[in-house]
């Protein structure tokens, strides 16, 4: 389990990740999702004790990671964003460095060894020198290193970066197996991954949690309006003025009427309001044939836009300074 209160970091002017603050409960997979330099990794840095906050703090399986950040890092395995491995190794040699490094020894060393070897698939490469590996075996060998210890929580920079689709499926799967016994958090800047994997989202932007919650919930928080489908075959005028008289419809747009006298509208009403009931009635008093009748929730791409602002007029990520870290003006 994680518990983050008002996690706050400061550079100077600079406002890396500003009062967040969240929960994840064992068995959870938490997806922060974000655009780069979002604060993402900086708070996954203080979490796992590399970064002492500015303000907030965290417990960590019961763990303050101010009073007890030793006892922080026996519970966690950590991914980070730029692996931390010794090119002079062979893969093996660094897997049973890392296994005694975390305490392990003797049979339970071998035990541990095996399996993160059959499950990060290192097994072609386990005799190569780790400068010689390509970026994706790079990645699974440090996924390797945070799994050797059998930690009950996992904290994942961008674990997929550099895989192929294969084995970006693989390693989402194994993400989803290892969730059953363990608190997983990892970040992307990946909506479809994020959706893929993820029992909640925490959307990070400028160095805030702008959103949380699951792919529905964060549609309710990101929708000004409710969307809903209408097709029936009616006189395009009079199935406009109708519709656009329900109570909750703030506005209707139509398509020019078809050869099969079907219009075809895209209501949208106030945000709560669901008006499928009321449009069926109206079909059925003027006896117009439903063609189509259902509600159009928000993609996963429309949700993050509203949710960010990005992509309106002064919206975006803000500039970011030398350090790759986030601006927030405070």
């Amino acid at each position: 389990m994680i518990e983050a209160k008002g996690l706050t970091m400061r550079y100077g002017p600079l406002v890396a990740l500003r009062d967040a603050s969240f929960r994840v409960e064992p068995g959870t997979v938490l997806g922060m999702l974000g655009p780069n330099g979002a604060g993402k990794t900086t708070c996954m840095k203080i979490v796992t004790t590399f970064l002492v906050p500015t303000a907030g703090t965290a417990v960590v399986e019961g763990h303050d990671i101010h009073k007890e950040p030793i006892e922080v890092r026996r519970r966690i395995g950590y991914l980070p964003e730029r692996a931390p491995l010794y090119g002079d190794m062979e893969v093996c040699e660094y897997v049973d460095f890392m296994g005694r490094a975390r305490g392990l020894s003797g049979r339970e060393l071998r035990r541990r060894k095996e399996w993160v070897v059959e499950r990060c698939k290192l097994a072609p490469v386990y005799r190569q020198t780790v400068s010689t590996l390509s970026l994706g075996f790079r990645q699974r060998t440090c996924l390797a290193q945070a799994l050797i210890h059998d930690p009950p929580v996992l904290i994942l920079d961008e674990p997929t970066s550099g895989l192929d689709p294969f084995q970006i499926v693989e390693i989402r799967g194994l993400i989803r197996e290892l969730a059953r016994t363990k608190t997983v958090v990892f970040s992307t800047h990946i909506l479809q991954e994020a959706s893929s994997v993820s029992d909640r989202i925490l959307v990070i932007h400028r160095g805030e949690i702008v959103a949380d919650g699951t792919i529905e919930e964060l549609g309710r928080q990101a929708a000004s309006f409710h969307r809903t489908e209408f097709a029936v075959a009616a006189p395009r005028d009079e199935a406009l003025r109708a519709v656009e008289g329900i109570a909750g419809v703030r506005r209707a747009s139509a398509e020019e009427e078809k050869e099969d006298g079907v219009v075809r509208l895209r209501v949208e009403s106030d945000p709560g309001v669901r008006v499928v009931s009321a449009l069926d009635e109206l079909a059925r008093t003027k006896k117009w044939p439903i063609r189509t009748l259902a509600e159009r929730p928000f993609s996963l791409e429309e949700t993050y836009i509203a949710l960010t602002g990005r992509g309106q007029a002064g919206g975006g990520a803000g500039p970011e300074d030398r350090a790759g870290r986030e601006e927030v003006r405070p």
